[in-house]
């Protein structure tokens, strides 16, 4: 029995390092550096590590592992409540940066419009591969009302965190609150792996925009050569636009929610209570949560640690630049070791006011026909002498063709009493005199 079990011991040691063998440590190590290179990413990553980190004290603390280190009790707990402020700030922030987004869609479910767009936004979050699944309404309620479930049992929590001491605080209020805040989003994962929302069925065809809207398909645009694009002025050419350099030093959330809305990347309300969090939540949570600690320099440290990611909040602003220049092949700034994702994160976190303007120019400067950049209409201006006679060097390419080409059908036609109607070029602007 003995011979057996070191045979198998053996085996499975030797079968565990030639898997670690097969791994190819170049490609994962490229992988991740290319997730990383994410700023959403990056931010992900740089929160995990903090709660790995703080969590891991905590559990030391709580099971007497650093007692050696912590001979006292007053510094054990002390220890125990900064860790456990510390983790319940972060995870608070998490649930208060993805509500309004949750709301959203529970507003699209309420209301639940197949023919527009509602479906398809939700259908591209909950369901595989984006496709369309059998009472799809009934199951993507069920997730969305347990991540409600788990936003506000965290809230519970941190209101029982941030209210009581550490001696006053009651222990069932807090496991419940634990327990669902922890069993809400993994229920809400496993229901949309088995239910059908994680299913693949054979006869689904992925949803695809059949209808475009007339407004979009016949604009008043011009498709522009995508390298001709180009941002509306520098970061600095405030001047260019007063009127959008003071809404956007007022009204900067208003301003950046209505923009993102207009250019395609989703709801403004969204956007605009997504910002405010991100800059705002983070001063009131940390100093909150330093209200509870008895040591003086960790409640200053917790209260500094709040003001910076109020700051570095802003990189909302530079995550949504770095997309907006993506989609349109906008060109990028390279005064940042010639990246221009965090050339476009620093100009946020720098001159915020200045970047947005230059975006909301841009947008003003442009429309979109099918998530692209196009110029407007308005500004192709058709030059008319002072007899009504275009001159054909100002037209654009098209339209000179078109005229051509109905200028020589009209010449070919035999003279007679038949009524000729002359051909009108469309889209004529006269200049005012």
């Amino acid at each position: 029995m003995t011979e057996e079990r070191d045979e198998a011991s053996h085996s499975s040691s030797s079968n565990f390092r030639e898997r670690i063998r097969d791994i190819k440590w170049a490609s994962l190590v490229k992988m991740s550096k290319q997730w990383l290179r994410n700023p959403l990413n990056m931010a992900l990553f740089l929160w995990i590590l903090v709660v790995a980190v703080s969590g891991a004290i905590l559990f030391m603390v709580m099971t007497g592992m650093l007692n050696a280190v912590l001979p006292k009790k007053s510094q054990r707990d002390v220890w125990f409540e900064v860790n456990n402020q510390i983790l319940n700030a972060l995870f608070t922030l998490m649930c208060l940066y993805q509500h309004p987004k949750r709301f959203y869609h529970l507003v699209l479910l309420c209301r639940w419009k197949q023919e527009e767009d509602d479906a398809k936004a939700l259908e591209k979050v909950y369901c595989e591969k984006g496709a369309r699944k059998p009472n799809e309404r009934f199951h993507m309620m069920v997730v969305v009302l347990l991540l409600h479930l788990n936003c506000f049992a965290q809230y519970a929590l941190c209101g029982l965190n941030l209210g009581f001491r550490r001696s006053e605080r009651p222990p069932v209020g807090v496991g419940i609150c634990v327990s669902f805040a922890i069993a809400a989003p993994a229920a809400a994962g496993l229901y949309t792996i088995l239910s059908p929302l994680g299913k693949e069925y054979g006869d689904e065809e992925n949803p695809v925009d059949s209808k475009v809207s007339l407004e979009r398909r016949y604009s008043f645009a011009s498709r522009d050569d995508e390298s001709d694009l180009e941002w509306r002025g520098g970061v600095l050419d405030i001047w260019e636009d007063i009127k959008v350099s003071y809404l956007s030093l007022l009204c900067t959330f208003c301003v950046f929610g209505w923009n993102m809305e207009r250019i395609g990347f989703g709801n403004m309300y969204v956007h605009i209570a997504t910002f405010v969090l991100f800059c705002l939540a983070p001063f009131f949570i940390f100093n909150l949560a330093a209200i509870n600690i008895d040591n003086e320099v960790v409640r200053e440290g917790l209260g500094y640690m709040g003001i910076v990611l109020c700051v570095f909040g802003l990189l909302y602003g530079g995550f949504w630049r770095i997309q907006m220049r993506k989609r349109f092949k906008l060109p990028g700034y390279s005064f940042c070791c010639g990246r221009p994702a965090v050339a476009d994160c620093t100009l946020w976190l720098f001159c915020c006011w200045c970047s947005l303007a230059q975006e909301v120019r841009t947008a003003n400067a442009y429309e979109i026909v099918e998530d692209k950049l196009c110029k407007r209409r308005e500004e192709e201006v058709i030059k008319v002498d002072e007899d009504g006679v275009v001159d054909p060097s100002c037209l654009p390419e098209k339209m000179n063709t078109t005229m051509a080409s109905s200028s020589s059908i009209s010449l070919s036609r035999p003279s007679g009493d038949e009524a000729l109607s002359p051909p009108s070029p469309p889209f004529i602007h006269r200049e005012a005199t």
